[in-house]
């Protein structure tokens, strides 16, 4: 009677790596969504099985608003009553408006089981170092400082504009301990130059990039509509090329973002120097529980490929620092052209 064969050993996969410092069990993050809006959507990511979680930004314009609504009530109530001003016994910025978010935030820190890294949503540098240094308070693991603003004012010029990211960043870095990364928007006239410049100011990380989502114009009703879209895999093209062109130039992680859909999607961010993969749109799609099959499917992809660690695989595309990494990038376009066109050197 012959003997039972032996089950088929799958290698072990090792997804474990780091960001911003931070050891993570995978490089899979859910960036933010109104799935971290709660606590319950953010235990249910973590549950999905992600390495970390970006919560929802506090917004520049929110706290303005609240603080300006607390003033007034303060403003009403204080001449009527000297007591009144009991209701109001605190008038420190955080106090006044962030509340809300940094309690959900000192929950989640405290049960999630993954690293919660808060986002700031800003364009000025007023008051951030104060937020800042709640959110570490909170529990924050880390601090992504979203600066979405949009260049449409002609008398800002590029320079200007890059140096309040700098400054913004400086202003934060000074008043943290903790981590701070930086999400980029891709429309910047010299990205490797600017990475270069907010490394140098005290960022540890880039997240690359951002997506503005902008309000469009509707031809029926003759009205501005906002839009919120969600991004699809050939998003992920530009994020791509600037991870594989900072890769090894920059000492601070990389965070790609934008255009994840499958686990090839993730992987590719990895060959291309990814330190982590973020995803938003295909957790809202098809669950926080998607992140366990983007998981699944990269570990079955990194056997089939002969990775047994992301740290092998990460950068293994990544542009070099060869001094014709300009012909080749300009090589990669022709090449574009030619395929498109038959064999032709003709542009569309």
């Amino acid at each position: 009677m012959s003997s039972p064969s032996p089950r088929h050993h799958r290698p072990a996969v090792d997804l474990s790596t780091r960001y911003l410092g931070l050891a993570l069990d995978n490089p899979l993050i859910a960036s933010p969504s109104p799935l971290s809006h709660t606590l319950d959507g953010l235990r249910r990511l973590a549950d999905g099985g992600v390495g970390a979680i970006v919560m929802h930004s506090l917004f520049e314009e929110q706290l303005r608003e609240q603080m300006t609504r607390t003033a007034a009530v303060i403003d009403a109530t204080s001449d009527s009553s000297a007591e009144a001003l009991d209701y109001f016994p605190l008038t420190a910025a955080t106090d006044l408006g962030p509340r809300p978010y940094l309690q959900l935030l000192e929950r989640a820190a405290s049960t999630v089981g993954v690293p919660v890294i808060a986002s700031l949503n800003c364009a000025t540098t007023a008051s951030w170092s104060e937020y800042a240094r709640a959110l570490q308070t909170a529990g924050a693991a880390a601090i992504e400082l979203n600066i979405y603003f949009v260049p449409d004012d002609p008398l800002i010029g590029a320079r200007e504009l890059e140096h309040r990211h700098v400054q913004i960043v400086e202003r934060v870095n000074d008043a943290v301990t903790i981590p701070v990364a930086v999400k980029l928007s891709p429309y910047f006239s010299a990205v490797a130059e600017l990475a270069e410049r907010l490394e140098q100011a005290g960022a540890d990380g880039l997240v690359l990039f951002n997506r503005f989502l902008l309000a469009d114009i509707d031809p029926e009703q003759l009205t501005i509509v906002p839009r919120v879209t969600l991004s699809l895999p050939d998003d992920g093209r530009v994020p791509r090329f600037w991870i594989a062109a900072l890769h090894g130039r920059v000492g601070i992680s990389l965070a790609a973002s934008g255009g994840v859909e499958v686990a090839a999607d993730v992987a590719a961010y990895l060959l291309a120097g990814a330190d982590v993969v973020m995803s938003t749109s295909a957790l809202l799609r098809h669950g926080p529980g998607y992140g366990s099959e983007l998981l699944d499917g990269l570990r079955t992809w990194m056997r089939a490929k002969g990775f047994s660690s992301v740290r092998e695989l990460r950068g293994q595309l990544a542009r070099g620092q060869r001094d014709d990494d300009v012909l080749r990038t300009r090589a990669g376009y022709a090449a574009a052209m030619r395929a498109a066109n038959g064999g032709a050197y003709a542009p569309w």
